[in-house]
């Protein structure tokens, strides 16, 4: 075939063979990895979690209805932006922006409230550097604020482009792949809420 007939695929995602489905498919592969990074993790939890070395357990340190007040919280980011993937297919622009930003808000609530669960245990000296256990969840909870933190700033990153230009083929596929981020983090936060938190206060 020459070069002359060869069509591009790019205005609107197809399922079989434009960049589109071929960055989607890599984003796949990437979320896998990611998630065999938290398994690891959680293996590593379930090994260290009774090891307090005389400090507090899970049961004494996590209050569920605050964790359970940050699960809406991140449940509802999910949520939101799922409507925005469909936005942003459907291209259009103000739609898009304004539940990617309630999105961002709902995100940083949630961001905010799991930084000041980590400060209010090292205040009360329960730092990871006290027990296996504390090792162990602030390895876990902390790469999953991490993670959380980075999809803030690709919200930001990636809404510019719409801003400036509408929502392109391009920027299509980049939000789609943020919409899979978010949604993986909400399965990994349900993981963390079901294996960590709610399984930690059953005594």
């Amino acid at each position: 075939m020459s070069e002359n007939n060869v069509v591009a695929h790019e205005s609107f995602p197809d399922t079989h063979h434009d960049t589109y489905s071929k960055t989607v498919f890599g984003f796949w592969v990437y979320l896998i990895t990611d998630f065999m990074l938290f398994a690891t993790l959680f293996a590593a939890y379930a090994v260290l979690k009774k090891g307090t070395f005389g400090g507090p357990s899970s049961a004494d340190l996590f209050n569920i209805n605050y964790v359970l007040m940050e699960t809406l919280v991140l449940s509802s980011a999910v949520f939101v932006i799922g409507l925005a993937g469909v936005f942003a297919h459907r291209r259009a622009k103000i739609a898009t922006i304004i539940t990617f930003l309630i999105t961002f808000v709902l995100g940083s609530v949630f961001f905010a409230m799991q930084t000041l669960e980590f400060a209010s245990y090292v205040k009360l000296g329960h730092s990871w550097k006290n027990s296996g256990f504390l090792s162990a969840f602030f390895t876990l909870t902390g790469t999953f604020w991490v993670h959380v933190l980075l999809g803030l700033m690709w919200i930001l990153v990636f809404l510019i482009p719409v801003f400036k230009n509408g929502v392109t083929a391009v920027s299509i596929k980049r939000l789609t792949c943020l919409k899979m981020f978010w949604q993986f983090l909400g399965v990994v936060w349900g993981f963390i809420f079901s294996i960590v938190y709610l399984l930690g206060v059953v005594k």
